[in-house]
């Protein structure tokens, strides 16, 4: 459901006949950053994105937010980078060895010691907000509109910056 268009890889058909699964941010054409700056008109902008605690995608940012506001997360996360260095207890068992080590965070260095207050490129980027954006993003729009019902006088609907209708 969460898929957007970023990541629209991972946006499969079900395995099983009688599912359909649906992609409405794919079928919108909406990136992690429409969805943001959507989520910001509605006063919603602390929206976290969903992922797995000990998911190997997460960049710096999510891991600083883990280490800063759960401790108990932090640790748990921390125990986990360690418990994978030489791979997985069955594979191994079974002959099926990893080659090398595995680490969580991608600079390959245990997570305890991962330089993750490191603020990237990419992650200013997605920081940076235009000015003429900021206003509306912060107090809402003007005019109070809902995206799915007109509430002013305008006699026509017309579409918004998200293809919603305003």
């Amino acid at each position: 459901m969460g898929i957007s268009t970023d990541e629209f890889h991972r946006a499969k058909d079900a395995d099983v006949r009688y599912m359909r699964n649906r992609h409405p941010l794919v079928d919108l054409g909406w990136s992690r950053t429409d969805c943001i700056r959507y989520l910001a008109s509605l006063g919603l902008a602390d929206t976290p994105k969903s992922s797995c605690l000990g998911c190997p995608f997460h960049g710096n940012a999510q891991w600083r937010h883990i280490r800063d506001t759960s401790p108990s997360e932090w640790a748990d996360v921390v125990d986990f980078d360690a418990a994978i260095r030489q791979g997985n207890a069955c594979a191994n068992a079974s002959g099926n060895r990893l080659l090398g080590e595995a680490f969580l965070h991608r600079s390959r260095v245990p997570l305890s010691e991962a330089p993750i207050d490191h603020v990237t490129a990419a992650e200013r980027a997605a920081l940076q907000i235009a000015a003429d954006d900021a206003d509306e993003l912060e107090n809402g729009a003007v005019d109070g509109r809902s995206p799915w019902a007109c509430r002013g006088d305008a006699d026509a609907p017309t579409q918004d910056d998200f293809g919603l209708a305003t």
